[in-house]
């Protein structure tokens, strides 16, 4: 007997913005500007927020307070030159805020929201993920179910993870773990699944075989997926149940309402197959070849290895696709696999570049007995179109450093190959962050509105290293101490000082630059003062030092000596 079970996701346009937050690193959906998010919706020039003073409102805090320290959040969608909520959070639904309601009333009704833009298309997608995984973990036939919500044909399935309420507990608990709200119902129809899981509160409904007709009694017309102005016509003639519609002969039903509403009855009933259309996860980028005598030496390795690297880039190109993680997998006689895995900086399909670098890898394989069949494996791959080309022939393209990176990381890896980043701040140790090889240049800034005061400022942006102010070549990533000083107050370099058990002697120092605390971050640096000194000693080495204060004041640091940096 066929089962099927609908998946519902009542909050999921909502809890994924909240997940994409808490890890900004899954899958970041950039927020594009939108007139309606202004700190929440606040406008003290409107005229509904001037009666703050008349009509008593709850604030932000108070907000905030009842709903766990979370502020209500929603998504707003234009439609037509109205702005309606598209989705609420339970914080925001239990003050009154449901979806379709304008968003001014919702803002003259609560203080403090947190308004996003609704964003459907990314939702959709999103949701469509869900479902190749579901595909590929619980059932191989998953349909999409609206907006919010996924159909799986568990026929012959449920055993395999222990029968069907163990299953479904399991898929609520995964999605729990998540940071996701779901209800799950399993009935023989899809049509009773939706309506069990939308409109009973149990996140688990298991309806027995044979049984939904029964269980469908009780619910209302809404459940059976019928169009709005039928519902409500029957709710003039005092239907209002299923069980009531499915006791109506069927010809004066079709005769009144359409073959539409008597189509949704018999399905969820079981008395019209209603097919699922599936979701096909796509299927992964390989290419074998096998051989009918075993080979074991580096130049039959390298000479297939020639022919299948041109059939991936030709799959990879049919697809669209170019690949950022590759292995290639060569089967022993002995069954003991050799694995040659590759990932590259930028999505690539260029024969000659992934050959260059499977061939540098051939010594790490070791043959044995010899290899009866090799395989390379697509493992991780990203969209690749048309190169774009520079306008000019006279004009010298912009060098690629995407060949060069991936060879250095075949030898010594990728996590050990990183880029510095400038970041605005004062505090050397703060100036700087890590950042990918080829992580692309941040984009200039937007051009503002013609009466934004900031046009008036001529001046061009200082630079974030600044050459009048030098800066190690080797900045240590804390401060070391140093020991033996032997310096003036409250403004002259050290004659002498002692670092890591070596005694050095100052023949040159330069300074001192004056580094004062970011108060405006931290508050225990409101008073902090350090002076750095470009120093050299009498074997040429150069140094970066600081002290710990200004040299006259206690309160602004103890007159330690610190080492922060080497030049050179």
């Amino acid at each position: 007997m066929k089962r099927v079970a609908a998946l519902f996701l009542p909050q999921w346009p909502i809890e994924r913005l909240w997940r994409a937050e808490a890890h900004p690193g899954a899958r970041p959906d950039p927020a594009p500007a939108a007139p309606l998010v202004r700190n929440g919706g606040w406008r003290p020039g409107a005229k509904w927020a001037r009666q703050d003073q008349i009509l008593p409102e709850m604030g932000r805090g108070t907000i905030r307070a009842a709903n766990g320290g979370r502020t209500p959040r929603l998504t707003a969608l234009h439609t037509g030159n109205r702005v309606l909520i598209a989705a609420a959070c339970p914080q925001a639904q239990a003050l009154g805020l449901v979806p379709g309601m304008a968003v001014t009333q919702a803002r003259a009704q609560v203080r403090g929201l947190d308004i996003r833009p609704a964003k459907p298309e990314a939702d959709l997608a999103a949701l469509r993920r869900l479902a190749i995984l579901a595909a590929r973990r619980w059932s191989p036939i998953v349909a999409l179910s609206g907006e919010d919500g996924l159909f799986l044909d568990l026929t012959g399935t449920a055993h395999l993870f222990g029968g069907e309420e163990r299953m479904a507990r399991g898929i609520v608990r995964l999605l729990a773990r998540a940071g996701f709200t779901a209800r799950i119902a399993v009935a023989d129809t899809p049509g009773a699944a939706w309506a069990l899981a939308r409109h009973l509160p149990a996140p688990i409904t298991l309806c027995p075989p044979g049984a939904h007709e029964k269980a469908l009694a009780d619910l209302p017309t809404t459940a059976l997926r019928m169009d709005e102005p039928a519902v409500e016509l029957l709710r003039r003639l005092g239907i209002d149940r299923a069980g009531q519609l499915a006791a109506l002969p069927r010809g004066p039903l079709v005769r009144r309402f359409g073959t539409a509403t008597v189509l949704r009855l018999d399905q969820a009933l079981g008395r019209v197959p209603e097919p699922l259309d599936p979701v096909i996860p796509p299927e992964a980028v390989a290419v074998h070849q096998r051989f009918a005598e075993p080979i074991a030496t580096a130049e039959a390795i390298e000479h297939w290895l020639g022919e299948l690297v041109p059939r991936l880039a030709a799959a990879l190109e049919a697809e669209g696709l170019g690949v950022q993680a590759l292995e290639c997998i060569a089967d022993r006689i002995d069954g003991v696999p050799q694995r040659i895995r590759l990932g590259l900086a930028r999505p690539s399909r260029d024969p000659a570049h992934l050959l260059r670098l499977l061939t540098r890898r051939i010594e790490n394989v070791a043959p044995g007995y010899g290899i009866d069949a090799i395989a390379l494996h697509v493992r991780r791959a990203a969209p690749l179109g048309p190169q774009p080309v520079v306008e000019r022939l006279d004009e010298e393209a912009a060098p690629d450093l995407a060949p060069l990176v991936d060879t250095l990381a075949t030898r010594i890896g990728m996590q050990r190959m990183w880029r510095m980043r400038p970041i605005e701040s004062d505090v050397p140790e703060r100036s700087t962050e890590r950042a990918s090889v080829l992580d692309p240049p941040v984009r200039a800034a937007p051009r503002g509105k013609r009466d934004d005061v900031r046009q008036l400022d001529r001046n061009l942006p200082l630079p974030p290293w600044h050459p009048d102010w030098p800066r190690p070549a080797r900045l240590l990533a804390r401060p070391e101490p140093l020991d033996h000083v032997l310096a003036e107050l409250p403004d002259q370099p050290p004659r002498r000082f002692t670092w890591r058990g070596h005694a050095h002697r100052v023949v040159r120092a330069d300074g001192p630059e004056r580094i004062t605390g970011e108060w405006w971050k931290r508050g225990a640096e409101r008073a902090s003062v350090r002076d750095y000194f470009r120093v050299e000693d009498e074997t040429g080495r150069r140094y970066w030092l600081f002290r710990s204060g200004d040299g006259e004041r206690a309160v602004t640091g103890d007159l330690s000596w610190y080492l922060h940096g080497v030049f050179g």
